[in-house]
């Protein structure tokens, strides 16, 4: 069974890191922890990844990404104003 990979962002007005990586072909999971009330960062979604998550305030949130295809995925928050990318590097 091969390890799952794990990555956290932190949701503080902005996404951070805003461009996190994994390896293609092995289970992976992002975490998303909103620590700010400032700004329209309530919700994350990404139709590429196919999630949409809301985020309260200090409870983190986990989605589980599909690694089969490489390529740069981007999600943003619920009003498209502010954004980030998934990257499955080969």
């Amino acid at each position: 069974m091969m390890a799952m990979q794990k990555q956290t962002i932190i949701v503080d007005g902005q996404y951070q890191p805003a461009v996190v990586k994994f390896q293609q072909g092995q289970p992976a999971q992002l975490t998303f922890v909103r620590t700010s009330d400032r700004g329209c960062l309530q919700q994350v979604q990404s139709q590429s990844l196919g999630f949409k998550l809301d985020l309260a305030l200090n409870e983190p949130q986990t989605v589980t990404i599909a690694t089969e295809q490489a390529g740069t995925y981007n999600f943003a928050c619920g009003m498209d104003m502010v954004h980030g990318k998934v990257v499955i590097e080969p």
